[in-house]
This record gives C-alpha cells, structure tokens and sequence, in this order.
C-alpha cells in the first residue's frame, strides 16, 4: 500500500498519468454551503490528485459519497476538463474523449430504437468508419458471443433485462478496442445475484482480453475480487487520493474461496474502517453545517 504519488515522481512504464489534478466547479454551491444559505462559491472537487496506472491492470476508485469519483473518471474519459494538472495517455495529454477509452455506464445508455447488434454496429461504425462491413459484422459477432448474449442479438433494450443491458453496454465498449475500459459503478444498479453474476463475467473477460481498467465502485467485495489496486478517496469537498491498497491475490480469482486469503479480511477491515471514517465526517459535517 502507499499514500499515492509524490508530485513531479511518475513511473516511466504508466499507461496512463494523473498529474496533480484539480477540478474546481465555479460559482457553484456545494450542499454545505446551501444548508448555510452562504453565497456561491468555488467549489473544489479534487484537488492537486496524482496517480499511475500501468498497462493490463485493473484499478478500482472507492470513497464516500461526493469525494469526486465520477469526476475523475469523467476527466480520464475526456468528459470535462481538468482546472489544474494533466491527464496523459501514452505520455499524450488528453483534451477530450476519444476511442482509446471505452466508457461503461451505471445507467446503460443504450439507443432504445436500436437492437443489441445495432448498437454495437453503431458504435463501431462512428469510432472506426474505414472498416468493411464483414470486419464490422466479425466484430460485433465476437463481442456479442464475449458477454453471452448470442440470440438476443435483435432484441431492443426494453426487451432485455438490467443485467442483460449491462452486458451490452460492456460489449459496445469493447467493440470499439479500447486501450482503457473505463466504468462507472457499472452493476450499482442491479439486484445482488445479478450483480455477483456480472462481476464473474467481467473477471473471465478480463483475462482474456487483459485490457486497463478503471472502475469506479461503492462495493468493498467487488474492489477486492476484481483489483490489482484499489484507490482509496477522501471525503469531499477538495477530496484527493489518502491511501492506495495493492491487492495481492492471485489469477484467475473464485470468489468462493477469495476470503481465505491471509490477506482478504485485512483489506477489508482497512477498506471499511477508511469509508467508515469519512462518511461520519461527511455527516458530521453536514450536521454542523460547514
């Protein structure tokens, strides 16, 4: 485990670099200072956030809630704009989204008038719009087959069940061959079974296709099933990076006998007793109204 990386110290072998970043929100009132009723004020989201993270792992962010997770991502994503530090990709500044990062959504956002395989077609066809069409098809075949969705390939969104969808939705960011998987509290909207489903799913594609992944997540148990690191966040406002956790366990992982590792149950003690702590701050200062 570590406190994050010293400023200006970035490995050389980093897939992707956070480097001193800040996001601040101007004008806007965060929710202690409209219980106050003070003015608008600056609202600093994350503040001064370093991190590496090398290629063909998978790294999960955890904290309270409002520490700025989703922010981060969207900023990796190319979403919104860092106010201070840089975000490089391949030592390359990123300035916007692009098809080396695939984002997975909580909420599916698929095209409701579009089929399964039109949706992959979609999204293929506009992040590479050179490729045959046999290539697009060989494509959006392989991908439907990954995430176990062959003969649901003309059925809409509707017709599909939140599992389902989300299977989707991690089919068409794949499609497109992604450097970074990116996802946002990915299964946070499913029923548990579907949820511990979903997460076995995304275990064996990981192994197969080794891609970077960034997932964000409220779930202790999933961090420690998925992760090669987990990121631990502060409260926020100005949230920056308090600990980040190495997570030893060996591939491929069961979940059946994941908590038998030495090391399992006192990951989780430190992972919960650091949400623990920060959320009673949150609340206490809620509370105070600072």
């Amino acid at each position: 485990m570590n406190q994050g990386i010293p400023k200006d110290t970035f490995s050389p072998s980093a897939q992707l670099s956070v480097r001193n970043v800040t996001k601040v929100f101007h004008g806007k009132k965060d929710v202690f200072s409209r219980l106050s009723g003070k003015a608008s004020t600056d609202f600093i989201a994350i503040e001064d956030i370093s991190l590496d993270i090398e290629p063909n792992t998978f790294v999960s962010i955890i904290g309270p809630s409002g520490c700025g997770k989703s922010t981060l991502l969207n900023m990796i994503a190319g979403l919104a704009p860092t106010t201070a530090g840089e975000i490089l990709l391949n030592d390359v500044p990123i300035k916007g989204p692009g098809p080396d990062r695939g984002m997975v959504f909580q909420n599916y956002a698929l095209m409701p008038w579009m089929t399964v395989e039109e949706n992959l077609q979609f999204a293929v066809q506009t992040v590479h719009p050179r490729l045959t069409a046999k290539h697009i098809q060989r494509t959006i075949k392989e991908h439907i087959q990954l995430v176990g969705l062959t003969g649901a390939e003309k059925k809409h969104p509707h017709e599909l069940s939140g599992g389902m969808r989300q299977r989707v939705g991690i089919a068409r960011a794949l499609a497109i061959d992604p450097q970074i998987l990116l996802m946002d509290e990915p299964f946070g909207a499913l029923d548990a079974l579907t949820r511990g489903f979903l997460q076995d799913e995304i275990e064996r594609i990981w192994e197969q296709q080794r891609k970077t992944v960034i997932m964000i997540t409220h779930s202790i148990e999933e961090a420690l099933l998925l992760s090669d690191r987990i990121v631990m966040m502060t409260r926020g406002p100005a949230a920056h990076i308090d600990e980040i956790l190495e997570v030893p366990f060996s591939r491929p992982r069961n979940r059946e006998t994941l908590d038998q590792h030495p090391a399992y149950h006192d990951l989780k003690a430190e992972m919960e007793s650091h949400l623990f702590r920060e959320t009673r701050a949150v609340e206490a200062a809620r509370i105070s109204g600072r």
